[in-house]
């Protein structure tokens, strides 16, 4: 069977396994009790279960079974088969700890040494930045020290840009599931099957849920989802790019919008002497709704964004036709930034 028959069995196999599943955990987390209940920072009106990361897990690891079982990782080296299953299990250990934030709330420290500890495990697994690409400089070799200090931070990072995110229906998923196609694609043209395999199921898995997530949403994917979807992320840029010997650019283009986020809602709360772990409006998607924009247009347009920043990493990876996806999407996106603008000048 030819190597991208299993990539497409994987996008298919775990989009299938949230459509499928995700009813029955919102009926669990109805019967438990187990919502997220409406809050002065938060846009939802009614209690909702936010235990949906569950079905995106069980779609992605089923998926990777499923491609295991039919013969999908007999092609690969064995390095890269254990590079996959260290993504996967790392992955595992995120959704436990946001899981157990979901269901008992755990403290943002608590949470954040788990965090650190796990990325240090899968440091030692294999999963690491071991050098990096750099324009102008080339191939920078890192020491063990730096090499855990910056995995640890992308790994740690991500996870919490892409929870961080997950503020608006459908808004993660979507922003995930755009990236993880992005990154498929990248993989592929830069023969990383294997890191392609993990962006395939995670694909179909977060674009699956949005199925159920999209505004207005039936459930949420919770900490466990965002945990999850943000640490295999991370790894498949590690992984599938980076051991690549892609340039850092390329990685960052495709997450982009979570990353930028993140670093400038930290960047805001510490200027006016906040701290950077308590939540509030400062996301992206707080401004635009507070512009005029509604829910669903302000997720567009962030889906916007996310596709432009991807198909810039597409062009910056020397894909052909990179640069004419490119400019196609420059062009959505200077007509979405052109209705955005006068929504909010008439607000």
């Amino acid at each position: 069977m030819p190597q991208q028959l299993y990539h497409l069995i994987a996008f298919l196999v775990s989009a299938l396994v949230v459509v499928g599943v995700t009813p029955t955990v919102k009926q669990i987390g109805l019967k438990s009790g187990r919502v997220d209940k409406p809050g002065e920072r938060k846009v939802h009106q009614h209690p909702m279960v936010r235990l949906g990361g569950v079905a995106i897990f069980l779609g992605v690891v089923v998926a990777l079974l499923v491609v295991w079982w039919t013969g999908g990782f007999a092609q690969l080296p064995r390095q890269k088969e254990y590079e996959i299953w260290g993504v996967t299990i790392g992955g595992l250990a995120f959704f436990l700890i946001g899981l157990t934030d979901d269901l008992y709330n755990l403290s943002p420290f608590t949470r954040l040494f788990a965090q650190i500890f796990v990325s240090i495990l899968a440091w030692q697994a294999g999963v690491q930045i071991e050098f990096l690409k750099i324009p102008f400089l080339g191939i920078v070799n890192l020491p063990d020290g730096l090499s855990i200090l910056i995995t640890v931070v992308w790994l740690v990072g991500m996870a919490n840009a892409i929870n961080w995110i997950d503020g608006l229906d459908g808004l993660a998923a979507g922003v995930s599931g755009i990236a993880a196609v992005v990154m498929l694609i990248v993989c592929l043209f830069m023969n990383q099957p294997a890191a392609a395999l993990i962006a395939a199921s995670l694909a179909g898995g977060s674009l699956g849920f949005l199925r159920y997530n999209f505004n207005p949403a039936q459930i949420f994917m919770g900490d466990g989802g965002a945990y999850f979807i943000g640490f295999t992320l991370a790894g498949v840029g590690i992984i599938g790019l980076v051991k690549g010997v892609t340039t850092a650019a390329v990685v960052f283009l495709i997450l982009a919008v979570p990353i930028l986020d993140m670093s400038a809602v930290i960047v805001d709360r510490l200027r006016h002497g906040k701290s950077p772990f308590k939540a509030d409006k400062r996301h992206l998607h707080h401004r635009l709704l507070q512009a005029g924009l509604s829910h669903r247009l302000a997720v567009l347009f962030i889906y916007c964004l996310t596709l432009w920043a991807g198909t810039l990493a597409l062009a910056f990876s020397g894909m052909p036709s990179g640069f004419g996806y490119a400019i196609a999407a420059t062009l959505l996106l200077t007509y979405t930034g052109w209705q955005v603008w006068k929504i909010a000048k008439q607000s």
